[in-house]
């Protein structure tokens, strides 16, 4: 019997508006990847990617040049702690709260994090709803707070692919200045 592969969706259009935020050719993290729909986009441009998850046979069906990990994200210790620090770290359509300090870590000076999942209101049109799995009003911007610079962030409904309320972000750790008083870098703005 041969198994054929459903084509993967689409690369979120958080990620691709963000991605040359991205060290050229530098490591990102895909955290809970799933199927590797952003690991096989970012791979394709030239990135070097882990993608991690829970389901094993997900991880066994990344394309070769993709590092998988299997790894269970909510229980026990921190499972990418001999990984090293990334210059992205990716997640989308996951929220597990205790990890936000491990993802902060895990970047690199320079480092950007780029997060999209599902906010408070997605209960009225679907799933998830249970409040364990929707962002708070607000709530990105809390965790970056004093960490990251904020360099795009949105909460509000979508209509496609299908309705739902989302909360994303893209923050990048800045690199310190060689003195004093250095300005902070200027980022490009997708238009």
């Amino acid at each position: 019997m041969t198994l054929t592969h459903l084509p993967l969706a689409a690369p979120s259009t958080w990620l691709t508006r963000w991605a040359h935020l991205i060290r050229p050719g530098g490591r990102v993290l895909d955290l809970a990847c799933g199927s590797g729909r952003h690991a096989l986009w970012l791979a394709g441009r030239g990135f070097d990617v882990l993608g991690v998850d829970r389901d094993a046979q997900a991880i066994e069906g990344l394309p070769p040049g993709i590092e998988g990990r299997v790894a269970d994200l909510e229980q026990g210790a921190w499972p990418l702690a001999d990984a090293g620090r990334f210059d992205a770290v990716v997640v989308t359509n996951y929220l597990h709260r205790p990890l936000w300090l491990h993802l902060l870590a895990a970047l690199a000076p320079g480092g950007v994090l780029i997060y999209e999942t599902f906010a408070a209101g997605n209960e009225s049109v679907g799933k998830p709803s249970r409040p364990d799995f929707l962002l708070r009003p607000g709530e990105l911007l809390e965790v970056t707070r004093g960490a990251l610079r904020v360099v795009g962030y949105e909460d509000g409904m979508r209509e496609t692919p299908r309705m739902a309320f989302i909360q994303r972000i893209c923050a990048v750790r800045e690199e310190t200045g060689a003195g004093q008083g250095t300005p902070p870098p200027r980022y490009r703005l997708p238009e």
